[in-house]
């Protein structure tokens, strides 16, 4: 990235000094001539590549992140099975307690937790108020449909850059 700076500077006192010296310059020649004494064009290039190149390490990324989650899932489901079933296994068998060398179980009576039969039933103190959230997508909706909105616009557009590999 510093090269493309670099020769980005390069490239602008050079296409200053040129027009300086030569106003009338036709853009073709000018053209020829900055990428015949610079490297910017060689530079963006490389950049580009390695852009390309992270692209692909990011996708192979997100693919092996989702393939670690599904198997996350999985162990986390055979992990619960094999609790409940070590639980319904004591209890029919009538076992508190099984001591290991490495490890100690037993079964104990969890405290009770609060199961909600109805919510609309439940009064409002219990309720925690939550802020409101902008909902940026349908307030730029309404923008784009030419709706004024006190408090927002719309930005001007600004150019991106487009990259096709093959």
């Amino acid at each position: 990235m510093n090269t493309v700076a670099n020769e980005l500077t390069r490239f602008s006192a050079l296409r200053r000094r040129i027009l300086e010296a030569e106003p009338d310059i036709d853009d073709e020649t000018l053209a020829d001539t900055l990428e015949g004494a610079t490297n910017l064009l060689e530079a963006l290039t490389a950049l580009v590549r390695s852009a390309i190149d992270d692209a692909d390490l990011v996708a192979a990324l997100k693919t092996r992140i989702a393939e670690n989650r599904e198997r996350l899932d999985r162990l986390s489901g055979r992990l619960e099975k094999k609790r409940t079933l070590a639980l319904l296994a004591m209890e029919e068998a009538g076992l508190d307690r099984i001591m290991e060398p490495d490890f100690t179980l037993s079964l104990r009576t969890a405290p009770p937790s609060v199961v909600v039969t109805d919510e609309s039933l439940i009064p409002e103190w219990f309720f925690v108020p939550q802020p409101p959230k902008l909902d940026k997508r349908a307030l730029l909706d309404t923008l784009k449909a030419g709706t004024f909105v006190n408090g927002a616009a719309l930005s001007n557009s600004r150019r991106s850059l487009s990259v096709r590999t093959k």
